[in-house]
């Protein structure tokens, strides 16, 4: 073990040092981050690599008395700290918040050199921690915007993810399966044993996070499901109900596709203009610094995006063998692009005043940040304004500082406004909940 450990090492000191020589050796994106941004990102000509450009913030966790840069006009406080990797959030109508702390489950996967790089890199970057399989609830009963009571809700979970309450039933996303658990209003902890409402893809889990909305009829479940690789590398075998949304019946369990071509559809909220499912998405690796953008968008029943045959308006991946010209024509144009590599992740409207007039109408999005781009791209969270359902703006930074000096001293995922007026922005690699306020 000890010989496999330092040989790891080895490796993957060499793999490093030749990425970060290429990296070095290119010059840097002829576009500025800006530009992979809009209903209209500029796309230049793809630049295949066989390795992949490193370009990753060392995941260092943050300093005593330091925290992220809110924008002019907020004010930035940690509503709960000393968390166990947490990654997404979600608030229950008596405002206590649920928080996943979770990480990848073991893999199922052969061993590859590809998957063995993602790997190391994912250590690098604050990813490789074994999983608490754990959601906490966190209770603000005072409202001073600090969470004074932190208490293990449902433990014993398979990497859990996404959350949603349907009437008297907590639905927990697993990497592998959604469950229920009866609720009960103003509960600290359940201990009931889960029921299966469904299986969801596992095995391999390139990508593993689940997440999950429910619609407004308490009906029916959405779940976003990743792909299990890059551009199907592996076989379209391996992407069986992958890198889809899949809508579940909640009274029977039965899922079908809702929608298709989506590589890894994260954040997933409601327009509550048009009342459409939308989704934040991150895209393809390996072509450039400045391809492909991640993406917001609307998502339509039956409708197909392009992965991994073809990104945005209809472009093909040439990588990918065979094609499908039948796919490649059926496939829609994201709303709207989020940069090239960001890895946008958290989602969520915001529909009223809670966090000022000037936010009253549009989305949050959080940016876990890029490990693959030079110059890097992220680290922060956004702000996108919508008029009539649609985005209408550029993106503004409402909390950033997050990368200096090269390091990341915190990765954003999940955001929710909460019921009080603060953002709530989980922090992976800080441990903790930020919470920006006006001020």
């Amino acid at each position: 073990m000890a010989n496999y450990v330092k040989i790891s090492g080895f490796l993957g000191a060499c793999v490093t040092g030749v990425a970060h020589l290429l990296t070095a050796l290119r010059k840097a994106p002829a576009l500025d981050e800006d530009a992979g941004y809009g209903s209209l990102p500029q796309l230049p000509k793809p630049k295949p690599t066989l390795i992949p450009i490193m370009k990753i913030a060392p995941a260092i966790g943050w300093g005593k008395g330091q925290k992220p840069k809110p924008a002019a006009g907020f004010k930035v406080e940690a509503f709960a700290e000393d968390l166990d990797h947490p990654r997404w959030i979600y608030e229950l109508p008596n405002g206590d918040i649920l928080v996943a702390e979770t990480a990848a489950p073991p893999s199922a996967a052969k061993f590859s050199p590809r998957w063995w790089v993602m790997g190391f890199v994912m250590v690098r970057a604050g990813a490789g921690v074994k999983s608490a399989n754990r959601i906490t609830l966190l209770r603000d009963a005072d409202g001073d915007g600090i969470a004074e009571v932190k208490l293990p809700f449902i433990e014993n979970l398979h990497s859990p993810f996404g959350m949603a309450l349907v009437g008297d039933q907590l639905y927990v996303a697993n990497a592998d399966s959604v469950v229920r658990f009866p609720y009960v209003a103003g509960a600290t902890r359940i201990d009931a044993a889960p029921v299966k409402v469904c299986d969801l893809p596992a095995g391999r889990n390139h990508h593993w996070t689940k997440s999950l909305v429910a619609n407004k009829a308490g009906t029916k479940l959405y779940v976003g499901v990743g792909s299990n690789s890059n551009v199907a590398e592996f076989g379209m075998q391996e992407e069986v109900n992958r890198a889809n949304i899949l809508e579940v019946d909640i009274a029977t369990g039965a899922v079908r596709v809702f929608a298709g071509g989506l590589r890894n559809p994260v954040g997933m909220d409601w327009n509550p203009v048009t009342g459409e499912l939308w989704t934040a998405v991150n895209e393809r690796d390996e072509i450039g610094d400045d391809l492909v953008p991640d993406y917001m968008t609307s998502v339509k029943d039956g409708a197909f995006y392009g992965w991994p045959y073809c990104y945005y308006d209809k472009i093909v991946d040439e990588r990918v063998q065979p094609q499908r010209p039948d796919l490649v024509a059926s496939s829609l144009k994201p709303d709207y692009a989020l940069g090239s590599h960001t890895a946008s992740l958290g989602l969520t409207f915001v529909d009223d005043e809670r966090f000022g007039a000037r936010f009253k109408d549009g989305v949050f999005i959080g940016q876990h940040g890029s490990w693959n781009r030079n110059p890097p791209s992220g680290y922060r969270v956004i702000f996108i304004p919508f008029r009539d359902g649609a985005p209408a703006g550029g993106p503004e930074e409402i909390l950033g500082g997050f990368r200096v000096d090269g390091k990341a001293l915190g990765r954003p995922v999940g955001v929710l406004v909460d019921k009080r007026g603060g953002l709530l922005v989980v922090d992976d690699v800080g441990d903790c909940i930020w919470r920006v306020t006006p001020h």
